[in-house]
């Protein structure tokens, strides 16, 4: 709890922390650092001679204002967001061509009559989905390390464009493969009792939650 003058500090950093949208983690991380920044500060103008008050004053306005601050601390807290979405994208993907065709192997209906077509095409848009947004999370981790060398606002309209594309495949991933899954369940009653297929269809829904936190992180971000 801030005592003294340091509550000038505090009050600085609340207000910019306010500004702020982003991975928990890293936006703590932040703020504990600028708070060390701002205290070595007044501490540095309190040897000085300055009053208390005045010192941390002074280092609050060395420091700048929130308004100042907020675009940069946004900016990497927007590239952590994208890091972030970018590796749930590469682990759900790669996960989910592993262990897809598991879901069916040795059922009692894999030897039977062939799916219908439309039933196949959605299939293979499920897989080509996934397909494309594993390669898309691979650009977009290649985006955060040149993010992380340079400032050209170019890398940020492109790491706008992938995350706002990784967002919209894992919409419609989710989508495909609940559609997918029902379907299933029509055409094959013993999908239901199907121990692989229950274990898919709870696993793939936890997984897709895990996914649409980092998207909600990301966007916020990025707002």
């Amino acid at each position: 709890m801030p005592v003294g003058d340091d509550v000038l500090v505090e009050e600085h950093l609340r207000q910019l922390a306010d500004r702020l949208r982003g991975p928990r983690r890293l936006r703590a991380d932040l703020m504990t650092e600028a708070r060390h920044g701002l205290l070595d500060a007044a501490e540095a103008y309190r040897d000085s001679g300055l009053p208390a008050h005045e010192a941390s004053r002074q280092a609050v306005a060395e420091f700048g204002t929130p308004e100042q601050l907020a675009p940069a601390y946004q900016a990497e807290l927007a590239v952590a967001a994208l890091r972030g979405l970018a590796l749930r994208i590469l682990a759900f993907a790669a996960a989910a061509s592993l262990a897809g065709d598991l879901t069916w192997r040795g059922s009692s209906w894999s030897e039977g009559p062939r799916p219908p077509a439309g039933y196949l095409l959605l299939s293979q848009l499920v897989e080509w989905v996934w397909a494309g947004a594993f390669l898309l999370g691979v650009a977009g981790l290649m985006l955060v390390g040149a993010t992380a060398r340079s400032s050209r606002p170019g890398l940020t309209t492109s790491a706008r464009a992938v995350g706002t594309t990784l967002t919209g495949a894992a919409v419609l991933g989710a989508l495909a493969g609940a559609a997918l899954f029902a379907w299933s369940i029509l055409l094959w009653d013993a999908a239901l009792t199907w121990p692989p297929m229950i274990i898919g269809m709870l696993a793939a829904g936890a997984a897709h939650v895990w996914l649409g936190r980092a998207a909600r992180t990301w966007l916020l971000a990025t707002r």
